[in-house]
């Protein structure tokens, strides 16, 4: 799959009826191709054919795309296949060493992990292209409130719909929106397609649905006869109305959690603690209760604060 070029800053002649231009690149310039890394090459080289041959080959190839992820799908699919093939002789030795040790609940440890990690490791593997682009699709569509505002400023100046996308290719601050002009651009400055020709195409890769019905918003306006301008500001309104509401819906939310984290990872961890303590006191025999005890500190406590961050952190992202 070809990476696009940097071709935004290139400043090109205006066109002239009759006349055909051609994109002037820096001497020596040329594709850039995604380059496969030693373990995705040898991945590719044992199971090349058999990942060839996957009825998800398709599916696939569609969540690459929307992830902006430089692999095709069938090398992605061999790789998957190999990482689940290495994981899975790294458990076997752990299940053999089991063996050798002799304990039953060390070989059922050995066994649970021969089964799921492997299991786990192609399951996130297969389905990560998928959370990629979903989590692009997120960030675009926080993005869009400001976006509108850029598009509409640039049509009330009577800018053309081409020149619009590509200034907003130019604009970092824009991050996944900026990403998906580029390929826009792309297609209508380095492969030749007409502007409604590569928004349909954008519309149809994006891993945004708001994103999408805008793109295509334009092209039905354009093709219709109708003014963009009063579009792009509608649309503005209406995504910025969406944002208000997104972002009420996740203080409420954030207070759920916060309340949540005051009962479930201060309030229940502290009084267990206690409760164990007294028991490991006046019990004959308190090596299980400081091995609760131990547990409770250094295992529980650390994962509910994780748990609490991570859900935290990926709620606020929504809006931000």
């Amino acid at each position: 799959m070809v990476e696009f070029l940097n071709i935004f800053n290139k400043k090109l002649p205006e066109k002239e009826e009759g006349k055909i231009y051609k994109i002037a690149l820096p001497k020596g310039a040329g594709p850039s191709y995604s380059v496969l890394n030693t373990y995705q090459r040898i991945a590719f080289k044992l199971f090349g054919k058999i990942a060839t041959k996957n009825k998800n080959l398709g599916k696939m190839g569609e969540d690459l795309l929307k992830a902006h992820m430089m692999i095709r799908p069938q090398e992605y699919i061999a790789y998957v296949y190999f990482l689940t093939l290495i994981s899975a002789l790294a458990m076997l030795v752990v299940f053999v060493f089991t063996l050798f040790l002799g304990n039953i609940i060390f070989i059922l440890m050995g066994t649970t992990a021969l089964i799921i990690v492997p299991s786990m490791i192609y399951i996130l593997m297969i389905g990560n292209p998928a959370s990629v682009a979903k989590a692009r699709g997120k960030k675009i569509d926080g993005k869009l409130p400001a976006t509108m505002n850029f598009i509409s400023a640039l049509a009330s100046a009577d800018v053309n719909v081409d020149m619009i996308f590509k200034e907003l290719a130019r604009r970092p601050e824009y991050k996944e929106v900026a990403k998906e002009a580029e390929w826009i651009t792309r297609d209508t400055e380095l492969l030749g397609k007409d502007i409604l020709t590569a928004l349909k195409d954008a519309a149809k890769r994006s891993p945004s649905q708001k994103w999408s019905e805008f793109l295509q918003g334009v092209v039905t306006t354009s093709t219709s006869g109708g003014r963009l301008k009063p579009y792009f500001i509608a649309k503005g309104e209406e995504y910025e109305n969406e944002l208000r509401l997104q972002m009420k819906r996740t203080m409420e939310t954030l207070s759920l959690f916060a309340e949540s984290f005051v009962t479930v990872g201060v309030a229940f961890p502290l009084f267990l603690i206690i409760i164990v303590a007294i028991m490991a006191l006046i019990s004959p025999t308190p090596g299980m209760s400081m091995m609760l005890l131990y547990f409770v500190v250094f295992i529980m406590l650390p994962v509910l604060v994780i748990l609490f961050a991570w859900i935290i952190k990926s709620t606020s992202e929504v809006v931000s």
